[in-house]
């Protein structure tokens, strides 16, 4: 899943580069880290992680904090890895790549919003379940959502990272990794 992704990612980039790129200082959008968006984007992530919780509980309870149980040695590699290798190129191709591809389809607004979430939800399918494509719809809509506004690659894949070590932390990453297709 990896290399597809990481492909996928290269050849997003090279579109991008010859049909998009404008500079290195507004491609990241360091200067959108900041506490004005970050505090909304952690209450927002507060909520959802309680609701994952109580879901988890309940839908999955074998696999509930499984991570910690089982192999608490890798959650701090998680905590590093997960968003470099596959929150941001998630997010470069759902985000920044496609908010800039399909702009002239979709607009700037709510219809960008939904397809970016619809597309990165279609990307899970490939899970073969339905919890992960359903929760990437969700994700998708409050990623989309908050790409849309501050227009930062950076902000984005971290809290792209922060769903997703919830996720597997929780315990509903077994629906999220390769070795479930």
């Amino acid at each position: 899943m990896f290399a597809f992704l990481w492909s996928a990612t290269l050849f997003c980039a090279i579109v991008y580069k010859f049909k998009f790129f404008k500079d290195w200082r507004t491609f990241w959008g360091f200067d959108q880290v900041n506490w004005n968006n970050l505090k909304p984007m952690l209450t927002r992530f507060t909520w959802a992680t309680i609701g994952i919780i109580i879901f988890t509980y309940f839908y999955s309870p074998e696999r509930f904090f499984a991570l910690p149980r089982e192999r608490p040695q890798l959650i701090l590699a998680l905590f590093f890895i997960y968003p470099i290798i596959s929150a941001l190129p998630q997010e470069f191709i759902f985000c920044r790549f496609f908010f800039a591809r399909y702009k002239p389809f979709f607009g700037e607004g709510i219809k960008m919003i939904i397809a970016s979430a619809i597309i990165f939800a279609f990307a899970h399918v490939l899970f073969v379940n339905w919890i992960a494509p359903v929760f990437s719809f969700a994700a998708g809509i409050i990623f989309a959502q908050t790409y849309a506004k501050t227009k930062s690659l950076a902000l984005v894949t971290i809290e792209h990272g922060l769903y997703g070590n919830a996720i597997f932390i929780i315990g509903l990453g077994y629906y999220f990794y390769s070795g479930n297709i």
